[in-house]
């Protein structure tokens, strides 16, 4: 089982796998740390982050997010923080959605969903020195157009609008 790189936060390896055919095959594990997804809403809106992504060299429309902290005791205080963090917002209620996996075919990243409701401001958290963040406030009646039309093309995000609003 060589492990090709390992941080605190995201470890690649190569593992034997014996699959239920009864085949043995080496398979590619991404293992990054669990992450939480946050979608702050109000009776008529949403609120999205317009963020910089380097790796596609382009700005897209998403929901609040990250990955969990060591010091984290569950994905609620993780979903608290990220949602201070990026969104500028705290929630009197953060309702779970259940969870989606980001790519299970090679990663076992497990992001956490939450709705956030009763929201007031919160400058709690410093954003990281490399979010280029933007919170922009989307009419519930406007997003579904948004996904179809492409505007909004993050996964994480079409799932967790997909749990809150339909």
């Amino acid at each position: 089982m060589p492990i090709l790189y390992d941080t605190p936060r995201l470890k690649i390896e190569t593992k034997p796998v014996h699959l239920p055919n009864g085949r043995d095959r080496e398979y590619l594990f991404v293992q990054p740390v669990s992450a939480v997804c946050i979608l702050p809403t109000d009776a008529e809106s949403v609120y999205l982050i317009r963020q910089y992504r380097a790796v596609i060299d382009s700005y897209i429309y998403e929901v609040p997010a990250g990955g969990m902290e060591s010091d984290d005791a569950d994905p609620i205080t993780a979903a608290r923080r990220e949602l201070a963090e990026e969104a500028r917002f705290s929630a009197g209620e953060l309702i779970p959605r259940g969870f989606v996996y980001s790519s299970p075919g090679f990663c076992t990243e497990k992001l956490w969903l939450f709705e956030a409701r009763d929201l007031s401001p919160c400058e709690e958290f410093a954003r990281d020195e490399d979010e280029i963040i933007e919170v922009v406030r989307v009419a519930k009646s406007e997003v579904v157009a948004m996904v179809m039309d492409g505007r909004i093309c993050d996964g994480k995000t079409i799932a967790l609008l997909m749990r809150c609003l339909v």
